[in-house]
Formats: structure tokens, C-alpha cells, sequence
């Protein structure tokens, strides 16, 4: 199967791309655009598709969406919440990054929301005192993938665990936190 995987950045930086079938990293792409995404979707046939972004703001007035706060509980991941739209479209920079992961929701019909935190928790177990970058890198390793380059950043890195984590989301190897896709705990077989 073919899946996709964003790691949403802000319009400046742009977005991460994987493209994985199977279990063979096919393409890893920085700085893509919301045409660029959906392009490299068509292009690959990506029949699943993960977006570490939000998909929707918080109801009206409140500050977090309930999708959010029951990933936490159940996955134990720190996590920052979503507010409501007003809020995420009311100027303030921080959130333009969710703004364009609004904007690639809307380009992927059918994507589903990933958070990659929750992903590396789920095979690797907390990362407890090392790094995020020491951990997902010796996460990656672990996964069984092949086409690996030699050295990734942490943008790609997740952007490769969102596809992993929608593909197995859509063979049913996961399981969801309201709209949130999380792979099952210890899943390490790819």
C-alpha cells in the first residue's frame, strides 16, 4: 500500500513529505507547498495519507478539542492544543503552521490526523531522558524500512512516521483518539 506522510511547517519552511510502499521510503521531500502534497499524492497513488497537524479547531470558545485531550490520556504525550478557530485565525503567527495543515487536511480528502509523538511512544515506549532526535532517529532504525537515506532531521523523520502510522491505521493496525490515528502500542513489524 501506498501511504503519505506530512510533517506540517509553516508557509516560510513549508511541509515534509514521505511516501512509503510498503515498507520502501520512496520519496522524502522538504518545503512542499498544499499543490505540492496533493501533487506528490496523485503522482504516487498514496491510498493512505497521515497529517501531523490538526484537522479541525477546537468548538467555538474553547481551548483544546476533545480528539487532543484523549490522546493524552491514553497515549500519556505531551501535546499542544488546538483552540478554536477564531483563535487560529486571528494573526497570530504561532498558528500558521496549523493553518496549513488545515489548508493539506482539505488538498487529502480521507487523511487522517497523526501526531507523531504519539507514534514513536507507541513503538519505542517513552523517550524518557534522551532527546527527540536521539530517540526518534534510533526509532527509525527499529522500524524495518528500507530506502532510508543515511541521515534524516526530525521534520522528515516525522513525516515518515506519519505515513507508517496511516498505513497502518488503514490496514486496522491502530487504533483512534476521536479523529486521531496512533499505531497500536509495540507495533515494531512493518
Amino acid at each position: 500500500m501506498i501511504a503519505l506522510g506530512v510533517d506540517v511547517g509553516g508557509p516560510r519552511k513549508g511541509c515534509d513529505v514521505a511516501v512509503l510502499d510498503g515498507s520502501r521510503l520512496v520519496a522524502l521531500v522538504a518545503g512542499c507547498g498544499v499543490d505540492d502534497v496533493r501533487r506528490l499524492a496523485r503522482e504516487h497513488g498514496a491510498r493512505a495519507c497521515g497529517v501531523d497537524a490538526p484537522c479541525a479547531c477546537a468548538p467555538d470558545g474553547a481551548r483544546s478539542r476533545a480528539d487532543e485531550r484523549e490522546l493524552v490520556r491514553v497515549t500519556g504525550v505531551a501535546i499542544r492544543y488546538t483552540p478554536d478557530a477564531a483563535t487560529v485565525h486571528g494573526g497570530n503567527p504561532y498558528y500558521a503552521w496549523i493553518r496549513v495543515g488545515l489548508a493539506v487536511h482539505a488538498a487529502l480528502p480521507g487523511a487522517v490526523e497523526v501526531f507523531p509523538t504519539a507514534s514513536w511512544t507507541a513503538w519505542l515506549g517513552p523517550r524518557g531522558g534522551r532527546s527527540r532526535a536521539a530517540w526518534s532517529t534510533a526509532g527509525l532504525a527499529r522500524l524495518g524500512l528500507s530506502g532510508l537515506p543515511a541521515r534524516t532531521n526530525q521534520d522528515q523523520r516525522d513525516a515518515i512516521a506519519a505515513a507508517l502510522t496511516a498505513r497502518l491505521d488503514a490496514e486496522g493496525r491502530g487504533r483512534r483518539c476521536g479523529a486521531i490515528a496512533v499505531p497500536a502500542p509495540g507495533l515494531l513489524v512493518v
